[in-house]
């Protein structure tokens, strides 16, 4: 009996991971345990199937989400049973709310053993509650459940996860022991005539199609009446997916004139060619005079926004009209002011919309932004020359222009992806950028930015906060696994910097012990420990030499930037002053 349940194990985890290999999902991330056996067996095994092991359930999660990020297609978890699973939800909740596909198959006890005490045993089912598209409680491998059915559960976790919205889907794995996987036994005997036919084959047992994809004519015709019909407007533009959405959405903004204000995350900001990006808008939104406009049109693709100055004019401001276009349902509305909410697929629609757009406007507005990002960037150039000293704006500002065309850009949350937002030169090399602002925590950075390498198949830049990094120190481990290296900007301003930014911060009493969390941590022997290369560089220029010299070394190495967080709010607003003196000259 005992080898005849091995035997079942292992033929289920083989066809699962066969299915998935045949969906074109392959690459699956683990970690150590034994509930998980016939599964990690059945990746180990199969030749077509690449894998990371790592020790910690938490980073491996992060760590597939930033793969999934880089392909845009599911990257796998496996794991075993009890609180390993529960490691898995905070890289759930990211890839839920920012969109990722992600797979889980977590392994678990039979049920005679749920709610007995046994050992490592807890309540699997629906444990990622709303945060995933599908779930099923896979029961264990029985010989009177038929062999399809596995197939067709795969096939259907798959669809569930790429088909919009994507997002992460549970497979809940039981598992009965023996959970030595058995190498030896011919499965045939086992399975029907149906499976035993598409053993022989390489496609999936069931191939889903895609939904049809149009643009209602009627609502397309509105859509164009109503931006042909604009005084003004501002083409806005979140993060986005792919190349085809960037290239189209530039072809309409190309045609509508107006200015485009592109986050960060749209991949549209560093290597900006286009001349109707405006790279700082950001500063040039708290300029009454350089952005004023009466009753704009608001035209909004991709995701959601990193600049709070942007979402502050946004509401302020009165809107003819808030356009919104996402491939999604989701309400991606903070501020309340969407007045027009279009689902279709954003390249589909933009590529529709091309012909019906008008392009007889009066490029009076754009000029305006135009003009003032100009002065924004011949004042951050001032500061730049004028001052040799190295701090949290330069950093991203100087990553933009030195890094590596050939290398990808991800960006922490919390200061780093607002540094970058800000001060970042557009005409640095244009670089894939990833981050994780679904949910928009610090936690699982690194893993993150490694699983983006490894999509990528690019070397890495990661810029983030020291809070941040000693989140997930463990996850460094995992650089040693990369095919390319990873340099790795911690800021260190010994805390939180973001709450300096924050009304709190005005609570002396209490803002050091219970916001800014002062850690008196370096990150020399950091580096050691992990056999990381380390710089600690004072000044500007040492700070080029050094982050040339990593990305020429072809090694991953850590760059830790000291900071006194008293003094980067300080310069922050001292920027901005100076900024806003140079825009009053318009």
């Amino acid at each position: 009996m005992k080898q005849e349940a091995s035997n079942l194990n292992s033929l289920w985890a083989d066809l699962i991971i066969e299915e998935l290999l045949r969906n074109q999902i392959d690459y699956f991330c683990l970690s150590p345990g034994s509930r998980s056996t016939h599964l990690a067996s059945a990746v180990a095994t199969n030749k077509r199937a690449g894998s990371l092991m790592h020790l910690d359930e938490r980073g491996t999660a992060f760590h597939a989400l930033g793969h999934a990020r880089a392909t845009g297609r599911p990257s796998v978890l496996i794991c075993t049973s009890g609180t390993a699973v529960a490691n898995y939800m905070p890289a759930v909740v990211e890839a839920s709310m920012d969109m990722v596909p992600m797979i889980l198959l977590t392994a678990d006890r039979p049920p005679e053993l749920r709610q007995s005490f046994a050992n490592q045993a807890i309540d699997q089912v629906k444990i990622f509650g709303d945060y995933v598209r599908w779930q099923f409680d896979l029961p264990c491998p029985d010989e009177n459940i038929p062999a399809e059915f596995v197939l067709t559960s795969i096939d259907q976790a798959v669809y569930r996860s790429i088909r919009a919205p994507a997002g992460p889907v549970h497979l809940n794995c039981m598992f009965r022991e023996p959970l030595v996987p058995d190498d030896t036994h011919n499965y045939n005997d086992m399975l029907s005539l149906r499976v035993r036919s598409w053993r022989k084959g390489e496609q999936p047992y069931t191939r889903y199609e895609a939904a049809h994809e149009v643009v209602d004519a009627d609502q397309l015709s509105d859509l164009a009446s109503t931006v042909n019909h604009a005084k003004d407007g501002l083409l806005i533009i979140g993060a986005l997916k792919s190349d085809a959405e960037r290239q189209s959405i530039l072809r309409v903004s190309k045609k509508l004139g107006w200015p485009v204000l592109a986050d960060i995350s749209s991949g549209l900001r560093l290597g900006a060619e286009h001349g109707n990006i405006i790279p700082y808008y950001d500063h040039i939104l708290s300029h009454e005079s350089a952005a004023s406009v009466k009753e704009p049109i608001v035209f909004h693709v991709g995701g959601r926004l990193t600049s709070k100055r942007l979402l502050q004019f946004l509401e302020d401001t009165p809107l003819k009209h808030y356009i919104m276009v996402a491939d999604h349902p989701f309400r991606h509305d903070p501020i309340h002011r969407v007045t027009i909410r279009i689902e279709a697929d954003m390249a589909l629609l933009c590529e529709s919309l091309l012909p019906v757009l008008s392009n007889n406007r009066d490029h009076k507005f754009l000029d305006r932004f135009k003009a003032a990002a100009r002065v924004v960037d011949e004042a951050l150039e001032d500061i730049a020359g004028n001052d040799t000293q190295l701090n949290e704006p330069a950093c991203a500002r100087l990553i933009s222009k030195h890094i590596s065309g050939n290398t990808g850009l991800f960006l922490a949350s919390s200061m780093p992806i607002r540094d970058m937002d800000m001060f970042a030169d557009a005409k640095g090399p244009a670089v894939p950028i990833g981050c994780n602002r679904g949910a928009s925590g610090i936690d699982g950075t690194i893993a993150s930015a490694s699983g983006f390498a490894a999509g990528l198949g690019k070397p890495m830049t990661l810029l983030i906060g020291d809070l941040a990094f000693l989140h997930d120190l463990n996850s460094l481990t995992v650089l040693k696994s990369l095919l390319h290296p990873m340099v790795i900007v911690v800021i260190n301003n010994n805390g939180g910097g973001i709450f300096s930014f924050l009304p709190i911060a005005g609570r002396k009493d209490i803002f050091e012990s219970f916001f800014s969390m002062p850690h008196d941590l370096g990150f020399e022997n950091t580096a050691r420990m992990f056999g990381l290369d380390y710089h600690a560089p004072e000044t500007k220029d040492s700070f080029v030499s050094c982050y040339q010299s990593a990305q020429n070394k072809g090694t991953s190495a850590i760059i830790e930037v000291k900071s006194d967080r008293n003094e980067n709010y300080q310069i922050h607003q001292d920027i901005d002053q100076r900024i806003a003196t140079a825009l009053d000259s318009l």
